[in-house]
């Protein structure tokens, strides 16, 4: 797809439900003769936008019955696209959503690119370039995190806070360009003191949101959460008692786990990467010495370490073995409560022996203390950084943060230079106009066809 405004001329068909076996599939056509090509196959149609009437759909030369469909209409502008669309839900499976495909096809359509439904919208004014993002967050979520913040992306959160900013920068510029233009008005010019505030304002609102990256991270990518101990402490049956379903293999030989096993699961705060490695110790063989060698790797790039022990000596060991390979907060689990219960001096003494910020015990046979290991695995993690919220702004993506932190840079360096008074207005507010310009570019307010393609390419047929 070239991104040209003649695109925009071709009436676009796709199956917008995944393929396979399921009971619905749902066909949408979009474009300035959509209503014409539909109509065409129907042998009813909805008599207003927006209402629906169920109908035939036919061949081309209305000869062979394809299917028995819900016909919705929706007519230009008040439509997902914009423009003229029309959806056909239809019954699912591979050939009757593929036939009427083909059969609208026949009739002028052209097969819909990936995103090019979204991109019409963005292209029409009906979302910009961050609630388009957020569409794509939408489908791929999986997590109740990841979801809240694309509902709240999608619902324009993060476009209005940019454009406030937007907005204050232009505020800013304007009290240069006062200064500037009217030097000798009565009121005299606008007090340095009053930029230079307005300035540090912004400076605090870009640094606010710039910090949520960390959190944006969190929700997409999941924090990596690494379950380490000896052989045979009960890592694997934690593992596989926190993901309710049994992943790791789990017996009493050392050594069973000889590579990392990892799995996703769903928390309030944020998805966790949970990662079942390889007992850490001194190993021998070969193929359990890669596999402590790949437990140390992820240990070192772990968001939280869970120190698994069932004793105390068994606790110092994965102690020492941690000793040096994390900077990550580390979380003492004493495995096997049910067992060998410990006491609060044990619980004290693998705290100390972990470097622990917390101990807990659990027990992966009853499910005791398994919510208060999640709890504290949670906020070890959001400590000291923005809370999940729907209503607030985050920053998801690579390119948000890019973005915020270059205007950050250019309003840091407005003040340097309205600060030291060596630059003359006109060239300090040249840093001014490029913050604006690259908010702008964040949110689509200036024609970025580069940055349509790269996010649209990544959609799914239908979207």
């Amino acid at each position: 797809m070239t991104g040209s405004p003649l695109d925009l001329a071709d009436t676009i068909v796709a199956v917008a439900t995944p393929p396979g076996r399921g009971a619905l599939a749902i066909v949408r056509l979009s474009g300035r003769n959509a209503h014409a090509i539909a109509r065409s196959a129907l042998d009813r149609w909805p008599s207003a936008p927006r209402s629906i009437v169920v109908a035939h759909v036919r061949t081309s030369d209305m000869g062979e019955l394809l299917d028995q469909s819900v016909v919705i209409r929706y007519d230009a502008p008040a439509s997902f696209t914009g423009e003229d669309s029309v959806e056909l839900i239809t019954h699912g499976g591979a050939v009757v959503p593929t036939t009427i495909v083909a059969a609208l096809v026949a009739r002028g359509a052209r097969l819909a690119t990936p995103g090019e439904f979204t991109r019409r919208a963005v292209l029409h004014g009906k979302l910009d370039i961050l609630q388009a993002e957020a569409t794509g967050d939408l489908v791929d979520a999986d997590s109740r995190a990841a979801q809240t913040v694309a509902l709240g992306q999608l619902d324009g959160g993060l476009s209005r806070r940019i454009l406030a900013l937007r907005e204050q920068l232009i505020g800013l510029e304007a009290m240069i360009a006062y200064d500037i233009d009217f030097p000798e008005e009565d009121e005299g010019p606008i007090p340095r003191s009053r930029i230079a505030a307005a300035a540090n304002a912004v400076i605090a609102a870009l640094e606010g949101l710039h910090q949520t990256a960390r959190v944006g991270e969190l929700v997409r990518e999941g924090a990596l959460v690494v379950l380490a101990g000896a052989p045979n402490v009960g890592k694997s049956s934690l593992f596989n008692a926190l993901l309710g379903q049994s992943r790791a293999i789990v017996t009493d030989i050392p050594g069973t786990t000889r590579d990392a096993i990892e799995a996703v699961i769903d928390t309030p705060q944020v998805p966790l990467r949970l990662v079942d490695t390889a007992g850490m110790r001194e190993a021998t063989e070969t193929v359990e010495r890669i596999g402590v060698e790949v437990s140390a790797a992820y240990v070192a790039r772990a968001a939280v370490v869970l120190a698994c022990g069932d004793t105390n000596r068994s606790m110092g060991e994965i102690g020492a073995a941690l000793a040096g390979r994390t900077t990550a907060p580390v979380i003492a689990v004493w495995t096997k409560s049910d067992v060998n219960a410990p006491s609060a001096r044990s619980l004290d003494e693998a705290r100390t022996a972990t470097g622990a910020g917390a101990a807990v015990a659990v027990s992966a046979e009853t499910g005791e203390g398994l919510a208060d290991l999640v709890d504290a695995v949670g906020r070890s993690i959001t400590s000291g950084v923005s809370r999940i919220d729907g209503d607030a702004p985050i920053l998801t993506r690579e390119r948000h943060k890019f973005a915020v932190a270059r205007a950050l840079d250019e309003v840091r360096l407005f003040r340097a230079d309205w600060s030291n008074g060596h630059m003359p207005a006109t060239v300090a507010a040249v840093h001014l106009r490029e913050a604006v310009t690259t908010l702008e570019d964040l949110v689509g307010a200036v024609d970025v066809e580069d940055i349509l393609d790269e996010l649209f390419r990544r959609f799914c047929v239908g979207k």
